[in-house]
């Protein structure tokens, strides 16, 4: 029995591994977590503690397991809701000022250079005017797709 808790506890630390490697959202670490409470039962009982010892332990290891993969997936998923900061990505939520206006060849200023701009199709008044201030809401290639900016997105 002592041997089955120690390969237990064993298995446990190869699925943290594979879960800090393969990151599968937590999946293998939950399941570590329970073959590390499994491991320390069956070493509990191999050395023969009462079924209260065996309890109040095995659900102190389970807390403990629980917590550190809990506290894992917070940093290891922090910085996946970070917004981009460069490259395209980036452009989108950005303010911006129409330089030039037209039809097709409307430019608009963000971040100092000029980008070819088109309104957004859904807004009633598509027809950008220079010195409005716009918001980038997606792009198509090197143009992008812009919405004139609310009052509330100017005083941020």
């Amino acid at each position: 029995m002592t041997a089955f808790g120690l390969v237990l506890i064993g298995a446990a630390v190869l699925l943290v591994l594979v879960e800090a490697h393969l990151s599968t959202g937590g999946l293998f670490g939950a399941v570590a977590s329970l073959v590390c409470v499994a491991g320390v039962i069956a070493l509990l009982l191999a050395s023969g503690a009462s079924a209260s010892v065996v309890v109040v332990l095995a659900l102190c290891v389970a807390g403990v397991t629980m917590s550190l993969l809990l506290l894992a997936r917070r940093r290891i998923l922090g910085p996946l809701r970070v917004r981009p900061r460069t490259g395209r990505e980036a452009l989108i939520g950005q303010l911006g000022v129409v330089r030039a206006s037209g039809a097709l060849d409307a430019q608009v200023f963000i971040n100092g250079s000029l980008w070819r701009a088109e309104p957004n199709p859904i807004d009633e008044e598509s027809e950008l005017q220079a010195g409005e201030r716009v918001v980038v809401e997606r792009i198509n290639g090197l143009t992008l797709c812009v919405r004139k900016a609310e009052e509330w997105e100017l005083n941020r």
